[in-house]
């Protein structure tokens, strides 16, 4: 399973931010565009994913993820193949979003689902560190290969990467051979109407995991809007070559290997509940620095310099916050709980997404950036405060360094 996480990643990688690369760059699209195709696409796929919950529920995951990843195959296919006839266009990219969108929603909980069954509850937030390391290793190493395939054979070279990584990824989970029980439905009627509600009910539910949900819907909008503001920014108006761009992302990802390999040793000393208030307070401050970016090496080491210190925190952050919602969240509603997590993630990004594009359509995208980064400030206030009821596996602080 990580070996095939492992190689999607990679492929995620040396195609991120491919379909905003392709709407400026081939299709010339302005800010309000760009935007839409980052904010329609995952919004459409949100829908789509909603329905899916349950029927991910209540079936084995292994199909479930191998289904996913052949669905986004597919849909990455078609785009090379409209490049080569002269047919690509816009309408495209937006569907291509949505349907990878719903896939990636419904591969994520099936996933967390199968790692809870596949990890002793110890093991948990190791594992769940060693995905997120390798996920910014990919990030890490993949954007400036991307960037110069994209110079050298083309632009879609990067989508072609990342759908063939999708195929590997489903043989490498097929490779699995542990047996996979069918998952029970305790009693639930899986086909009601009302199932798919269940996952935000437990979330809403549990003071904590409200609480968490809440800032993290807020936290994930605000920064990935800044993303195709800042390709406006840096490809269109600063003249940035993509592939200064792809470096500007991927050098400060090697920042996430830092904090991924930390996230068991800090809940070891400092416990989970200041992890979440101090570190997910210090993910938040940096963003606005992005509206000092100005053209040439001052501007792209501006640009490294904000992103490293999102993504050291990020990513101490994140695995933490992985684990726990899985520790909190009873098994038969697992699979439900981790889609309505991301399909309110998705939903959030696509909203401070549309918005950033409208405000960067009337004011540029230097001021939206800056909303951005005032907006983020507020989020703090969101996070747990004082002492909740811990779960069951969440390690207390040592007591001889506290």
């Amino acid at each position: 399973m990580w070996a095939a996480y492992a190689v999607s990643a990679y492929g995620s990688g040396l195609g991120f931010g491919a379909l905003p690369l392709l709407a400026v760059l081939v299709l010339h699209a302005g800010p309000a565009q760009v935007s839409a195709l980052s904010a329609v696409g995952p919004a459409v796929g949100a829908l789509i994913a909603l329905p899916l919950a349950p029927w991910v529920e209540f079936r084995r995951k292994r199909p479930v993820m191998i289904t996913m990843d052949l669905v986004r195959f597919a849909a990455m296919a078609t785009i090379p193949a409209a490049y080569a006839l002269g047919l690509l266009g816009f309408a495209q990219l937006l569907a291509v979003s949505a349907v990878v969108a719903a896939a990636k929603i419904a591969f994520n909980a099936a996933a967390g689902a199968h790692l809870k069954a596949l990890v002793r509850p110890e093991d948990l937030l190791v594992a769940n560190s060693r995905l997120e390391s390798t996920n910014w290793s990919s990030i890490a190493i993949g954007p400036p290969l991307g960037g110069a395939a994209i110079g050298l054979f083309g632009p879609v070279t990067t989508v072609i990467a990342d759908g063939l990584s999708y195929l590997l990824s489903a043989l490498g989970i097929g490779a699995i051979r542990r047996r996979e029980e069918a998952p029970q439905p305790a009693g639930q009627n899986p086909g009601r109407a009302g199932s798919v509600l269940d996952g935000w009910r437990h979330i809403l539910g549990d003071p904590d995991l409200r609480a968490l949900y809440l800032n993290n819907l807020l936290v994930s909008g605000l920064i990935m809007a800044t993303e195709p503001l800042l390709a406006v920014l840096m490809l269109r108006q600063l003249h940035f070559p993509p592939w200064q761009y792809g470096l500007a992302f991927a050098a400060p990802c090697l920042g996430g290997l830092i904090g991924s390999r930390l996230a068991q040793r800090v809940v070891t000393r400092y416990g989970r509940r200041r992890v979440f208030r101090t570190v997910g307070t210090l993910r938040s401050v940096w963003l606005i620095g992005l509206v000092l970016v100005r053209p040439g090496i001052v501007g792209l080491v501006t640009v490294m310099a904000v992103e490293l210190a999102i993504i050291i925190n990020m990513s101490l952050y994140t695995p933490v916050l992985a684990t726990h919602r899985l520790e909190r969240t009873p098994k038969h509603l697992l699979a439900r709980t981790l889609s309505a997590w991301s399909i309110g993630q998705q939903a959030a990004i696509a909203v401070c997404t549309a918005l950033g594009g409208l405000l960067a359509d009337a004011t540029g995208p230097r001021a939206a950036l800056a909303v951005a980064g005032l907006l983020i400030l507020a989020t703090p206030l969101l996070l747990p405060r004082g002492d909740q009821q811990p779960s069951p596996q969440e390690p207390e602080p040592s007591p001889s360094r506290s």
